[in-house]
């Protein structure tokens, strides 16, 4: 059976999204096409102002729709301790646990030399940038306990430690190979809280 142009089109187009392959991109397109009309262009909208109206913290790389995230302008927040995560997803789930009242810096991904990935394509540089000012007394490091986390969070440490700067990384409740962005809000903030030192 030949599938529609159209159809066939949404099915690509949503098969590149993560995590989705291409029997349940084939769903979402199927059930796009007997939603409403008003449903698909709400849909649409949402899209379209993801790409319009947010941005990347000029400071943390975090979302915003300012120049500034709401994080960092935060004056209650505490500007002593960064946490760095990979992905802007890590921040949401941290976040939703109350627990860690200090800033961020999203890397933007991990080192991964067979992907390509190396010290120049992640926001490490502008990291240790804001390291210069004697603000910062501790670095947590909560990205995924992976081999390409777990090289990360190495290469991190060998270059903030000449800092006197203090390198922590959340506690090991996270399962090996396990996302942040997975886990449930209790295993990740006693991860934040039970951090070791580096």
């Amino acid at each position: 059976m030949t599938i529609a142009e159209p159809l066939q089109i949404a099915i690509e187009e949503l098969s590149k999204f993560p995590g989705i392959g291409r029997k349940t991109a084939q769903r979402l397109a199927i059930h796009l096409l007997k939603s409403k009309r008003d449903d698909v262009n709400k849909l649409v909208k949402s899209i379209i102002d993801l790409k319009e109206k947010l941005n990347f913290c000029k400071i943390c790389f975090n979302i915003t729709e300012f120049e500034t995230c709401e994080i960092c302008t935060n004056q209650k927040r505490d500007n002593s301790i960064i946490c760095v995560v990979e992905e802007i997803s890590d921040v949401i789930a941290i976040e939703r646990t109350n627990e860690y009242r200090g800033l961020y810096h999203v890397l933007g991904g991990v080192l991964s030399p067979l992907n390509g990935i190396n010290q120049e394509n992640l926001k490490i540089k502008e990291l240790l940038n804001r390291l210069k000012d004697d603000t910062v007394k501790e670095i947590i490091l909560a990205i995924n306990p992976d081999t390409e986390g777990e090289t990360t969070s190495l290469y991190l440490a060998k270059l903030i430690k000449p800092l006197n700067i203090q390198v922590s990384r959340i506690a090991r409740g996270l399962p090996i190979g396990g996302d942040l962005e997975f886990a449930d809000d209790a295993t990740i903030g006693r991860a934040v809280q039970g951090r070791i030192v580096l």
